[in-house]
């Protein structure tokens, strides 16, 4: 099937980044740097910048860095843009630096949100910070964004402030917490902003800049896609429909009971039948009349209202529905989402449902009550740029480089003023945006959309040819052609009008839509063209893999597994049950199986020792004790032993973050009342303890688990499998150890002086076992199995590695050649048993 042609219906009415008449300021020329001093103003030429950007992340100027890119397309829009990167928030003073702005501050938190940035999944702070020089952490506030634009209003409080980035994004309604456990109002409320744009904005803050220098008041800019900002009262023109509560049947009165005489029914409703009391020489109740037999008992039902029946939108005719673009949703008010879990999974759900840039309508959701309530605004979602406009967007002068402030003394990046997010990414390549996936756990769709985004072939080439002839030490090897996910480049709806309709949250789940083009044939030929470029000797792919979609096309897997493999592929099938899959929409462990079938069988016709590293999650919504004891299983039988446990972590507005405070599945209707339904309800992993366990479960092989887990074990009545052989999870003795878990970002799993065997144990002065932790690569990396470890009782035999082989982070990989292995202290390594 071919693929969708690239004009498609969201591009006829957008107006392109590039016709726009420039900004006067625009002879003032392209900057190698955008300034972060008053120094570099004056270097210039300038007299002060007409729109300064603050941001929670170092300046690198690289277009993986959402800073960089909007203030390069600001400057190519004409305007002086300067950079206030990691200020001092104790103040406004370092707001102050580059002076007063001419049309706004553009905020954000950074290419993070600053919250999960700052803590781990367990609400404890983190000491690192890869997107700060030295890798050093605390260098911004929680919140951010708040805290930027409060310090930003206090420096010059006349200043327009537009907020923008993923912290922004995430929390442009009211939205649950994880860090304060509570439901928090929109940002736009909080940081106090003139107008907020979400997802990658490029269109809505070209459009917000001219329009703010050309003296229109921020106020009065309300008709710009991918915004939300205040309004004290609704606008004419608009149809609003109420969508603050969620489908509640009324009260079914009860059957009549046919052995009832009439004089009993009236009874029963608290009347009387008066001809049956005249006869008896009661006097009738006013108002009674006589009620002849059960087809006329009503007449004895007390009085009631009439009903009045309000028009079913989805029922009227086309013809009589108002516009789309002229309709407005009402979210249930931050006040009744704060204290009422159901309707903030209803509220969920329906911005969910309003994603799609092609049908999405406006929503307004009310902050406070009385004389203080104001509306928040939402505009439906950006449209998508379109391939010319990706190309243009990543064809701006980028120095691809930190500032030089961040130098230490020999000019160099490379040392204790190292960025490490840039150095993840200074030789990789961005192809396309967005993903049609869907997952729940994740915050791409909210941000980024659904639509994919593509560059064009030539403009990666360029790229890469860029990245060979300008970055210094470059040596041979791209370490990614990717994106959100690495197998999406051109795939797409294979129809406009119906994806111009569509309102499915995932393209792929349950199983692929018959709609989407497969086609990986776009990506095959980039891959192929960019291996023959004189002086590219590798190019990895080390975006993640969609390994659903890659089975559609063999021959893609085999180019990927043939020539862009560096020893082993990371892929996330995340759990290998029903339950918690079903609740995150990824496909089922089948659809890893066979992709793992066609790995093997074309690293084996390359002749290659490649492994695949799977990822997986503990304590998702949706995951019972049972799934992570079966997933434990599962790990055993295929010989995997996880590093990093990737916990469930509660980002603000993602589908999983709704069920995880509401108890209820957004992904299909939410009811007040729930039926007998198991997708209804979600079993919610709370507590310490509880993450503790499915932690646990997913690191079998940690004798710092074994107590919890043969408890755990027992309690569920499967204590059949604690034992001591190959078919049992955990054995019956339990060495002595720590007792604790000690994050692996700043271990060395290679073996070392002092005892270690980098097989995950040392030994104490005692010879008795006690437990490392290797050191983080991947966000929750997996290593092979270990089978030199023997135990006798609580000691270690065979504790060092076999002579010759090195045992790394993937001890199945191939040995590093020419790397011998240090033995064990004490002695030279032993031999195998």
């Amino acid at each position: 099937m071919n693929a969708p042609i690239d004009v498609s219906f969201f591009q006829r009415d957008a107006k392109p980044l590039t016709s726009y008449r420039p900004y006067w300021a625009k002879r003032f020329g392209t900057a190698p740097f955008l300034p972060m001093s008053r120094a570099e103003m004056d270097q210039l030429g300038w007299d002060s910048c007409d729109i300064i950007l603050v941001t929670g992340d170092a300046y690198v100027d690289h277009p993986s860095f959402g800073m960089a890119v909007i203030g390069r397309v600001l400057e190519a829009q004409g305007f002086r843009v300067g950079i206030i990167a990691q200020p001092d928030w104790q103040s406004a003073e370092a707001f102050k630096a580059l002076g007063k702005p001419n049309l706004f501050w553009g905020v954000t938190a950074g290419n993070m949100d600053s919250m999960i940035n700052r803590y781990t999944a367990d609400r404890k702070i983190r000491s690192d910070d890869a997107y700060t020089p030295g890798d050093v952490g605390g260098k911004r506030p929680d919140r951010a964004a708040i805290v930027y634009c409060q310090r930003c209003r206090e420096a010059y409080k006349d200043v327009p402030i537009v907020l923008g980035g993923i912290e922004g994004s995430l929390r442009r309604i009211a939205h649950y917490d994880y860090w304060s456990d509570k439901v928090r109002r929109s940002i736009v409320v909080d940081s106090k902003c003139d107008i907020l744009l979400y997802g990658n904005a490029e269109r809505a803050l070209v459009e917000v800049a001219h329009r703010i220098a050309r003296r229109d008041p921020v106020e009065s800019i309300t008709d710009v896609r991918g915004t939300a900002f205040f309004r004290r009262s609704s606008e004419d023109g608009w149809f609003e429909v109420d969508s603050s509560v969620v489908d509640e049947p009324g009260v079914v009165e009860p059957h009549i009971n046919p052995y009832m005489t009439t004089s009993e029914q009236a009874a029963a409703q608290g009347q009387s039948c008066s001809k049956e009391d005249a006869a008896n020489g009661v006097a009738p109740s006013a108002g009674a009349d006589c009620a002849t037999g059960p087809n006329t008992a009503e007449s004895a039902m007390p009085a009631v209202q009439p009903i009045q029946f309000m028009p079913n939108l989805s029922l009227r005719s086309k013809a009589k529905q108002p516009p789309r673009d002229k309709t407005v949703l009402r979210l249930p008010s931050y006040e009744q989402v704060k204290s009422d879990p159901i309707l903030y999974a209803h509220a969920n759900r329906v911005l969910h449902l309003e994603t799609n840039p092609g049908n999405a309508r406006a929503l307004v959701q009310a902050h406070g009550e009385g004389a203080t309530a104001r509306d928040v605004w939402l505009n439906p979602p950006p449209i998508p740029l379109s391939t010319a406009e990706m190309d243009w967007v990543f064809g701006l002068p980028y120095a691809r480089g930190p500032h030089p402030s961040y130098a230490d003394e020999q000019g160099s990046h490379e040392g204790a003023t190292k960025i490490p997010a840039w150095e993840m990414i200074r030789t990789s390549v961005n192809i396309m945006r967005g993903c049609f996936g869907g997952c729940t756990f994740c915050s791409i769709t909210e941000h980024e959309g659904r639509i994919i985004q593509s560059r064009s072939e030539d403009s990666i080439i360029q790229e890469i040819e860029d990245i060979r002839d300008k970055v210094k030490g470059f040596t041979g090897t791209i370490s990614d052609l990717g994106g959100p996910t690495a197998n999406m480049y051109r795939l797409g709806c294979s129809s406009p009008e119906i994806e111009k309709h569509c309102r499915k949250p995932s393209c792929v789940f349950p199983g692929i839509c018959p709609n989407l083009h497969t086609d990986h044939a776009p990506l095959i030929n980039i891959y192929r063209r960019a291996r023959k470029l004189p002086g590219i000797k590798k190019i990895l792919i080390g975006s993640g893999l969609r390994y659903d979609l890659a089975v559609k096309s063999p021959e893609y897997v085999r180019e990927l597994v043939q020539h862009h493999v560096g020893g082993y592929l990371k892929i996330a099938p995340e759990h290998t049950e029903s339950g918690p899959l079903s609740k995150m929409m990824k496909p089922g462990i089948g659809s890893y199986d066979k992709f793992k079938q066609l790995f093997e069988k074309y690293s084996e016709e390359a002749g290659k020792k490649q492994f695949l590293i799977p990822y997986f999650i503990a304590a998702h919504p949706g995951t019972s004790d049972e799934d992570m004891m079966n997933l434990a299983i599962w790990l055993k039988k295929n010989g995997f032993r996880a590093d990093q446990v990737q916990t469930f972590y509660p980002s603000p507005m993602a589908t999983a973050t709704a069920m995880y405070h509401s108890g209820r599945n957004t992904l299909t209707k939410v009811r007040r009342e729930m039926r007998d339904r198991d997708e209804e309800t979600v079993d919610i992993v709370r507590g310490e303890k509880r993450r503790r366990l499915h932690k646990a479960f997913l690191r079998y092989h940690d004798p710092n688990n074994w107590p919890l887990l043969r408890d755990a074990l027992k309690t569920m009545g499967r204590a059949d499998l604690i034992g001591n052989g190959k078919h049992h999870l955990i054995p019956t003795f339990q060495p002595m150890v720590d007792g604790s878990y000690q994050s692996a970002r700043k271990k060395n799993s290679t073996p070392s002086a002092g005892g270690k065997t980098g097989l995950g144990y040392t030994t104490n002065q005692d010879g008795k076992a006690v437990a490392l932790r290797p050191r983080k690569q991947d966000e929750h990396a997996l290593m092979e199995p270990k089978s030199d470890v023997r135990f006798r009782g609580a000691e270690v035999r065979g504790n060092s590695p076999r002579p010759g082989k090195l045992l790394t982070q993937h001890t199945g990989l191939p040995p590093r050649p020419g790397v011998k292995p240090r033995p064990a202290a004490g002695g030279k390594p032993k031999p195998k048993r």
